[in-house]
């Protein structure tokens, strides 16, 4: 495995999410200073201001569209991009709802969680919102993914639970077996859903009827984040606690890479056009892992 980094922005614009867009590009979230980034895999740069400096952009996604759709957790929208950078946001209904994860669903619509709210929202490509409420209070549901039953799922940070929403709004909910492990990140491999539990430094599994597998890391203060799937039972995942990208199989054996800058803080992670493991590093890098 080869690890190697660039840098793309300084310490104060917070590299957060980072995606593959449809034109063969990386983009990535400033969460600090309110930009759009898109990365070439040569190393060039482009980056788009959104109009509140403020607004805390945080995960962002490929549409059905051809755009990239993030969300605004700051100012509670969600926003969309294309990929010649002409950029457009739309309000969050519920005021405050903080929202976080977002995700592609099977019914050509992005889906989306709202962290302060207990809800999960649904928006259009035009732009029209539904909201559909938890049948919790303080879950704050976080990451969010499109499972392989056609149905969307999503983390309860604080409910330390798993939760399963229907394209109708039929929602169940999985709690975890392990107290306060506080799962955030979240992926499909196309036959399960892989989960990250920052607080108890284990990553999880959930079958689509709910049966819960955990293995924990090596280091269980690791505290990992974001977790993509590259095809079935092989995962990737940071441990923003441990500065390291860790790799998982089907069967629970774990691999960890260390990244050469200390303390780079990764979040982000998403697998490149170019078959490489990209991760967003706060500290105003990324990170390229080529297998």
């Amino acid at each position: 495995m080869t690890v190697s980094e660039m840098s793309v922005a300084d310490k104060d614009a917070g590299p957060y999410g980072i995606a593959a867009g449809p034109d063969s590009a990386l983009w990535l979230t400033f969460v600090h200073s309110g930009r759009i980034a898109r990365l070439t895999l040569d190393g060039e740069l482009d980056e788009y201001p959104l109009e509140s400096p403020g607004c805390r952009p945080t995960v962002i996604t490929p549409g059905p569209d051809g755009a990239l759709w993030f969300t605004r957790s700051q100012d509670h929208r969600i926003g969309r991009i294309t990929a010649d950078g002409e950029t457009d946001s739309f309000p969050v209904p519920t005021p405050g709802s903080g929202p976080f994860g977002i995700t592609a669903g099977p019914d050509d619509a992005m889906w989306f969680t709202e962290m302060n709210t207990d809800r999960i929202g649904r928006i259009t490509t035009t732009g029209e919102i539904t909201e559909f409420v938890l049948p919790r209070t303080g879950a704050y549901p976080s990451a969010i993914t499109a499972g392989p039953d056609g149905a969307l799922w999503f983390t309860l940070n604080q409910a330390n639970a798993i939760g399963r929403i229907t394209v109708r709004g039929d929602i169940v909910i999985h709690p975890l077996p392990t107290p306060s492990a506080a799962p955030v990140g979240i992926t499909s491999d196309g036959d399960a859903l892989w989960f990250v539990e920052i607080a108890a430094g284990q990553i999880g599994r959930i079958s689509v009827d709910g049966a819960i597998k955990e293995f924990p890391l090596p280091d269980r203060t690791a505290k990992p984040h974001a977790i993509v799937a590259t095809s079935t039972g092989d995962c990737w995942f940071t441990e923003w606690g441990a500065n390291s990208i860790g790799h998982i199989t089907d069967s629970g054996e774990i691999t960890e890479y260390s990244l050469p800058s200390p303390s780079s803080e990764p979040h982000g992670i998403a697998l490149g056009p170019d078959g490489a493991l990209w991760a967003a590093l706060e500290t105003g890098g990324v990170a390229r892992l080529e297998p």
